[in-house]
């Protein structure tokens, strides 16, 4: 089968390897349908993030359901599944309390597409078919109402999304209209899906970023947009607020941004041995900090509830490619990019 690979930056091409196999009756193969690039992916395809070429890319996508062994009973053949980026195996303690992105039946971050990180590699999703070990805990179908482009990031970049506001859907909810304010200091696509599922669950979200056409898709998902680099000093506080740039600064200023006894979440991968914070500022005011790996599969269901309230998370796509294309399209993406196939 072929399987797109990191070559060198800039350099993406096909490989030819051997297809996988079930060998076990809880296996299932699937054939991915439309993958999307992950925030990481574009940083890696830049440059920008100093990750070894050599592996399998693409852990973001639907796929389709093509063999089942005989002891999966929750999908079906034909079944259009979210495939979860972190493999876990859904009984073990980690799983049971909902932090499947480290589950203990396997190596530390055990996941798709990224091998240079992974505790173990499970190949990637720009291949002709991906071997999923534990199918019925992993594979989630789409609902036929969720447009399948728009929801490939399901994966991995909506749950982290999500994981800076979902948590948090009751306080918010607790507070005066007025009160129930979000800000969201954005960079590629993690911040616009915490803007949309924000705004969803009835925040007002203030959204800063310098990327006209990213400010646009936020202003499409009803947020407030401020072309600025950081938000302004002079503004009120917020009780949640989310940081995606990977930027210190720019986590520095989000952090003073929190009020007192809020939350600020950080998505961000920081490479550098050690980042500067304002601890003793964060201590005094009460501020929660929240960071580390999103546990997707926990999470993915609660997600799906919201987008059949009606979320929308299409002008988070930035573009739509063919999936031959995907040897030249792969290294030139600046933003949510989702590579599709019949």
């Amino acid at each position: 089968m072929r399987q797109l690979t990191f070559e060198a930056t800039d350099r993406y091409a096909w490989h030819e390897v051997p297809d996988p196999e079930i060998t076990l009756a809880r296996q299932a193969l699937v054939r991915p349908l439309h993958v999307a690039c992950c925030d990481l992916d574009v940083a890696v395809a830049r440059g920008a993030a100093p990750l070894p070429p050599g592996y399998a890319v693409g852990h973001e996508g639907v796929a389709e359901v093509v063999a089942v062994g005989d002891d999966v009973t929750a999908v079906q053949l034909r079944d259009r599944v979210i495939v979860p980026f972190q493999i876990s195996c859904g009984s073990c303690r980690e799983c049971r309390r909902g932090v499947t992105s480290s589950c203990g039946s396997l190596p530390l971050m055990a996941m798709y597409g990224l091998a240079p990180l992974a505790g173990l590699d499970g190949g990637g999703f720009m291949s002709d078919l991906v071997l999923v070990p534990y199918a019925d805990a992993m594979l989630i179908p789409l609902p036929a109402t969720v447009d399948p482009i728009a929801a490939a990031s399901l994966s991995d970049n909506i749950p982290d999304g999500w994981r800076a506001i979902g948590p948090y859907a009751a306080e918010l909810a607790s507070l005066d209209a007025a009160d129930r304010r979000v800000l969201v200091v954005g960079k590629l696509s993690i911040g616009l899906y915490a803007a949309a599922l924000a705004v969803a669950l009835g925040c007002r979200v203030d959204y800063v970023d310098t990327d006209p056409s990213r400010l646009a898709a936020a202003e499409q998902t009803g947020a407030t947009v401020h072309d600025v680099a950081k938000p302004d000093k002079s503004w009120e506080p917020y009780p949640v607020t989310v940081h995606t740039t990977g930027d210190p600064k720019l986590l520095s200023a989000t952090l003073r941004a929190t009020w007192p006894d809020g939350v600020c979440t950080d998505t961000g991968i920081y490479f550098q041995p050690s980042v500067e914070m304002p601890m003793l500022q964060a201590y005094t005011r009460g501020v929660r900090f929240a960071t580390g790996r999103v546990s997707a599969r926990a999470v993915i269901p609660q997600i799906l509830d919201v987008l059949a309230g009606g979320c929308d998370l299409a002008p988070v796509v930035d573009r739509a490619v063919a999936w031959d294309d995907a040897p030249s399209a792969w290294p030139e993406m600046t933003g949510k990019t989702v590579f599709s196939r019949a």
